[in-house]
Parts: C-alpha cells; structure tokens; sequence
C-alpha cells in the first residue's frame, strides 16, 4: 500500500476502495453485526446514497461525484490534514487522470456500514472501504476507516464533513 498512499493526494484516500477482483459489494441492508439501524429508512437512504457516489467515485466520473458534496465541506484527513470543497474536488480530478488505466476503485467492507440520525440536520454514517489498484501488475489495496456527516436541506442530501482515518 506504500506506493498507493505515496502517489495519491491525501484527502482522496477516503475514496479508494476495492479491487476488480473484490467480491461484490454487500447488499444495502447490510447493517454492521451486531447493530440494529435506529432508523431502517433512513439507512437505506445512505446507503443508497453511498453506493450511487461510489459508483461515480469507480467509473471516474468526477462531475457526477461532485454533486454528492456541499460547496461547505470540510474533508479531515489523518495523513493529509483539512481540505475544503475545491481542494477535494481538485484532488478527486487529478487522481482521476493519474489513474486512468490501473483499475482504481473503492469497494465498501461488507458489514461496516452503520447510520445514526442527527436531529434537526441528517445522518452520520461510518463505515470501512477498500481501495485498490494495479501496480506493476499486480493488486495494491488498502482498507480504511470513515465517517461522513450527510445534511438533508431542500429535500437533498449532500456531504458536508468527512473524517477519513487509520491509514
């Protein structure tokens, strides 16, 4: 994962996810083991929602995964420290033309996904992802772990905070 982490901006390893030969990714009612959703809907909102930017994030469509994003957004990263919307969305480009042939892509860790209401704003949702791509011809991927702060306004829901951690 050394050469992963080295040549991808740090605020867009959140978004690096599994292999081409990763098992598909779990079903959308999947709850983290041992945990109940508080609210059955409004996780399969998110999750819904969680898979549709991931779908963007693997086909490397950064138009489409720019408008799962608040133009307010703030995006923590242990290694790589704060960025806001126009650095993330800078960053997402350039590791897109980066990785234009090496099968970059995030898979969600089946059975990670947990979703929590935030009264009066939307959902946290926390999870692990793995990403992976081809290097030297062979597979190089990494799981990480993060949270994302969803707020619904105007009947949308966008991302606000991120807090990609323990890589």
């Amino acid at each position: 994962m050394n050469k992963l982490s080295c040549t991808l901006p740090a605020a867009l390893s959140l978004l690096l996810g599994a292999c081409a030969t990763a098992p598909p990714a779990a079903p959308i009612t999947a709850t983290a083991p041992g945990h109940a959703p508080a609210d059955p809907a409004l996780y399969r909102t998110i999750a819904r929602l969680d898979s549709a930017m991931f779908v963007a994030f693997n086909q490397h469509d950064a138009a489409k995964l720019q408008a799962f994003f608040a133009e307010d957004l703030e995006f923590y990263h242990d290694k790589g420290g704060l960025s806001n919307f126009e650095q993330t969305m800078q960053g997402f480009r350039r590791l897109f033309e980066q990785n234009r042939t090496t099968g970059l892509n995030r898979q969600l860790v089946p059975g990670t996904l947990e979703v929590y209401p935030i009264k009066g704003y939307g959902a946290v949702e926390t999870y692990q992802h793995r990403f992976c791509h081809q290097e030297n011809g062979r597979d190089d991927c990494g799981t990480f772990r993060n949270l994302m702060v969803w707020r619904l306004q105007g009947g949308q829901w966008k991302v606000s905070r991120v807090v990609s951690y323990d890589h």
